[in-house]
């Protein structure tokens, strides 16, 4: 072959130039479809270890990419983080800051009623436009009152109103200074400010309201009608929460934060559920290891007919038929997962379940047909799980593991070979299984050593959330499906889910696309592309190679 100034005939190459065009002749992208890749009976279910995604163009930065998502058909969140409704994972502290940074937390049922309330209560009072429920004490209330309020609910500023309801004649509030150094037998009438009041006029805007609050400097503004009588307040702690946290999940219509809180699907649970939705609860999850039974179906008709402003989140499920029933009965958003979880054994000890990749396309794909988003839980171990999984179809992921060593999460930080650690457990464990329950007894006369006892049905059990989750509240013998074990400190939810934003936003942007819409619409059509991992291929894109 002639060479001519080092290079090879320009004949054997085509146009460089004319690259993009030539692109064009190809019959299809490079690499998989999403249809090819979930195609169980080519290549099995599959995990969000099992595939990568293609990456497109990038010309846009990270910071312009929305993570704006919806959760059931009428609540849309910033950011697709919910924190799992699970004992070790989220409670008020958790459920607050997952608001505040965008997301959501699902309270969890393994507790009284009352608890799990005054919970959801702590989450809707925590911030406001308007409060148009406020605490409200009497002249007659005593300092001890108010001392509790701050301790069960976190503030002190109460107003005071001659009848100790909103509506009375507005005389005075109580604040933190006010009660400072004070009896707590002394009255309310001797502690209150009087005097000096920042109030306004009913009618005011949420925009006048605001401006009059950093002009007062003071901490609370008081709404007022023509008769001097209390109708509503605003915080100024809201106003600094409004600055802090931009992506905060709140109610468009109350400006409250969204609270959200799980139930069993046993006659015990409707009581609860009238509890929650009194303390203002907004999203329900009614929570079944096996969500596609007669039980789920009956309750989410229940709730729809007696509640049917409360968006409802059903499951779990894994297959087309499970989301059919649910959806059919009403569900607003559909939860997926059947032993994907890391400290979940259900695959492994009820041979039933499915792997979470193949799990999330299959249900996404029917249940968006019907509008109904889908909320992938189990299996999310990082970032890229994360953007697998909304790849896949989910508009949101649960997480457990990845938020239970948060500073936010239940329980203390102990000590573990040398490393800081929580307790996480699941709720099919031995464990939560046991939380609350009155130690069992057995009638006299009954069978030791037989497999199923006769007389052995204990008497006096508490139901709690894990044994109703796993059908399990009437058996003599619990098989567990959980395991219990600790998690490593992950420092405060305030940094770390930042952290899982940022991290979503630049793996969208190496994918080419800008918001979850587009990443669901350039999967749908074709346009986002996928690769199957072998064994080799998922050790080479890990840490390797390396002596230390």
């Amino acid at each position: 072959m002639a060479i001519t100034n080092g290079t090879s005939s320009s004949s054997k190459y085509l146009d460089p130039s004319t690259a993009l065009e030539h692109l064009a002749t190809y019959e299809s992208r490079d690499g998989l479809s999403v249809s090819e890749l979930l195609n169980s009976k080519t290549h099995g279910g599959l995990t969000y270890n099992d595939f990568l995604l293609l990456p497109g163009k990038i010309d846009f930065p990270a910071s312009v990419v929305q993570t704006e998502t919806r959760i059931t058909r009428n609540v849309t969140l910033k950011t697709p983080f919910v924190s799992s409704a699970m004992d070790t994972v989220t409670e008020k502290d958790m459920a607050i800051h997952m608001a505040l940074l965008g997301g959501i937390g699902v309270i969890h049922h393994n507790q009284p009623a009352v608890d799990q309330a005054a919970m959801v209560r702590a989450v809707k009072r925590h911030e406001n436009g308007f409060i148009t429920d406020p605490v409200v004490f009497s002249p007659d209330h005593k300092v001890r009152d108010v001392l509790d309020t701050k301790v069960r609910l976190g503030f002190c500023g109460i107003p005071i109103t001659d009848t100790g309801k909103l509506g009375g004649k507005l005389v005075g509030i109580v604040t933190s200074r006010d009660v400072q150094f004070r009896d707590p037998e002394d009255s309310v009438s001797e502690a209150m400010t009087k005097d000096n009041l920042v109030t306004a006029p009913s009618g005011t805007t949420l925009l006048e309201a605001n401006e009059l609050l950093r002009t007062s400097k003071k901490g609370k503004l008081l709404i007022v009608d023509p008769n001097g009588c209390l109708v509503s307040l605003l915080a100024r702690s809201d106003l600094l929460k409004n600055q802090n946290f931009p992506f905060a999940s709140k109610s468009p219509e109350s400006k409250q934060l969204y609270a959200a809180a799980a139930i069993g699907t046993r006659p015990a649970d409707r009581e609860r559920l009238a509890l929650l939705v009194e303390a203002g609860l907004d999203i329900v999850n009614v929570d079944s290891s096996q969500g596609n039974s007669s039980y789920q179906i009956e309750m989410i008709q229940w709730i729809k007919k007696t509640f049917p402003n409360l968006e409802v989140i059903a499951g779990n499920v894994v297959t087309r038929e499970q989301a059919a029933s649910l959806i059919a009965a009403g569900a607003d958003g559909l939860r997926v997962g059947m032993g994907s979880g890391s400290i979940c054994i259900t695959q492994e000890v009820m041979a039933v379940g499915r792997p979470q990749a193949t799990a999330v396309h299959s249900v996404a794909e029917f249940a968006n047909k019907f509008g109904v988003p889908v909320m992938a839980d189990g299996g999310i171990g990082n970032v890229g799980h994360i953007v697998k999984a909304l790849a896949l179809g989910a508009g949101s992921v649960m997480m457990g593991g990845l938020l239970a060593g948060t500073t936010e999460a239940p329980g203390e930080y102990f000590w573990h070979d040398g490393k800081r650690v929580k307790t996480y457990r699941g709720m099919g464990s031995l464990e939560a299984m046991e939380q609350g329950k009155i130690k069992p007894t057995t009638s006299k006369g009954g069978s030791k050593n037989a497999l199923h006892p006769t007389g052995s049905k204990p008497t006096n059990v508490v139901e709690n959330a894990a044994t109703s989750r796993y059908f399990s509240e009437a058996s003599a013998v619990k098989v567990a499906q959980g395991v219990s074990g600790d998690v490593t400190d992950r420092g405060s939810i305030v940094h770390f889910l930042p952290y899982l934003h940022v991290g979503v936003q630049h793996s969208l942007q190496d994918i080419g696309v800008k918001s979850i819409k587009d990443l669901h619409d350039g999967v749908r059509a074709g346009e986002v592309r996928f690769e199957m991992r072998t064994a080799s291929a998922q050790v080479e894109g890990g840490v390797h190679g390396l002596n230390s």
